[in-house]
């Protein structure tokens, strides 16, 4: 077995004469990773060795002492740089999963925290005991598309609306959801917030994942994010609240009788949201928490 640190026996590789393992070249490239800074740097190698070698993660675990072929030294060779860059792992292993539904992800689009699971969640309980025949849901800020695809999935019965001011996340999004056979039930339009839809139209359920970022504060924001996120799907404005009015203060007017809207925020910014649809005469139900736990969600309602 090598020896030396996977970057050198990867740029030297010789099949014969200095086999690479699976366990040697994840240890090697955690170690890697750790130097880059990269979170979780061993499940990261796992992962992506694991693309490379088109099995489960698990899988791995089995076949450590295998011998990585040149081909596959190369290949994770590549993935590895990628990800010392600081590229984001959907984006390089091209999808992400999502209420275990696996989506595309590039750089048109936020990619999905595990987080807004818990946000979908909350809407397809909502929708599954809702008494309408067909409860409508309005999606504002949809990016890949994760929201109404997971609803749709989850309640059969639902009419669905998506919107996004990008077209590139749109084309995402719909390419999100022609995977998983739910491009009929959704609506996909081009627009900034509420604006694109028709006069009158209104839903059962708003949900919304915005931008909440504070402008100045983008720079603080780790590589993956900073550098690769869209800055449309992050910058939520002075103080990151810049979204938050615009649904609290037009939302009402396309909600229907009983429905709820439901969204989440960023850290320490549960008050002054509260604040915001309490003065644009909203019911504040809940503020709900992620799984830190942390504030993390606002559910409300105008009755």
């Amino acid at each position: 077995m090598c020896r030396l640190g996977f970057a050198h026996v990867a740029a030297n590789f010789d099949a014969n004469s200095c086999p690479v393992t699976v366990l040697e070249a994840i240890k090697k490239t955690a170690d890697f990773f750790e130097t880059k800074g990269v979170d979780s740097s061993r499940l990261q190698a796992e992962l992506l060795l694991a693309h490379v070698l088109k099995m489960p993660r698990m899988k791995l675990y089995l076949n450590f002492e295998r011998a990585l072929t040149a081909a596959e030294v190369d290949a994770f060779r590549e993935l590895v740089r990628r990800r010392g860059q600081r590229e984001p792992l959907q984006h390089i292993v091209g999808s992400v999963s999502f209420c275990g539904l696996e989506l595309a992800s590039t750089r048109g689009a936020l990619i999905p925290r595990p987080e807004t699971e818990l946000l979908a969640q909350f809407g397809w309980d909502f929708l599954q005991q809702h008494p309408a025949a067909a409860p409508s849901v309005f999606d504002f800020g949809t990016g890949t598309g994760c929201l109404p695809i997971s609803l749709a999935v989850k309640c059969p019965r639902a009419r669905l609306w998506a919107g996004d001011i990008s077209s590139e996340a749109l084309a995402l999004a719909r390419e999100n959801a022609a995977r998983h056979g739910v491009q009929d039930r959704i609506e996909f339009l081009e627009s900034d917030g509420f604006a694109g839809l028709a006069e009158g139209v209104s839903f059962d359920l708003i949900v919304s994942n915005p931008p909440y970022i504070a402008s100045a504060e983008i720079a603080t924001l780790q590589p993956e994010v900073r550098d690769f996120d869209p800055r449309l799907a992050l910058d939520g404005g002075t103080d990151g609240l810049e979204f938050y009015r615009i649904l609290a203060g037009q939302g009402g007017a396309r909600l229907n009788p009983g429905g709820k809207i439901m969204v989440e925020f960023g850290d320490g910014q549960a008050g002054a949201i509260a604040e915001i649809f309490s003065s644009q005469n909203w019911v504040v139900e809940a503020i709900r928490q992620d799984y830190s736990p942390r504030d993390r969600f606002l559910l409300a309602n105008r009755a």
